[in-house]
């Protein structure tokens, strides 16, 4: 019912740009909380941005100032844009569907992942 599907990943160069975009179905992003998370093999899988359903966004610090999570409501998609990308920024990042609680996001539906590798 629920499908995430990523698109817009890759390799480039660090500090380059890459902007992921999430095509949602099945949902509506306009009314549910999203996020990105990354996982690198071996690593547990991190929340790296996440937008509620009123607006509210939040950040890992590790990529505030240069990543950007966004909706386009009439398009039912979600984006993170990635700027001045880091090496440590290389893993595989995935498009959620999940709900805030308090102070914490719990991931319920994902998209299967796509592979950003960001080189010197």
């Amino acid at each position: 019912q629920v499908r995430l599907v990523e698109s817009g990943g890759g390799s480039v160069e660090a500090g380059g740009s890459l902007r992921l975009s999430c095509t949602a179905s099945g949902i509506r992003v306009s009314i549910n909380d999203m996020g990105w998370y990354r996982q690198v093999p071996g690593k547990q899988r991190e929340l790296v941005a996440s937008i509620s359903s009123g607006g509210s966004i939040r950040y890992a610090d590790s990529v505030k100032g240069r990543f950007t999570i966004s909706r386009d409501n009439a398009k039912n998609m979600v984006y993170l844009q990635m700027n001045s990308l880091k090496l440590e920024d290389t893993a595989v990042y995935f498009c959620n569907q999940g709900d805030y609680s308090g102070a914490y996001y719990f991931p319920r539906h994902w998209g299967q992942g796509i592979q950003v590798t960001v080189s010197s």
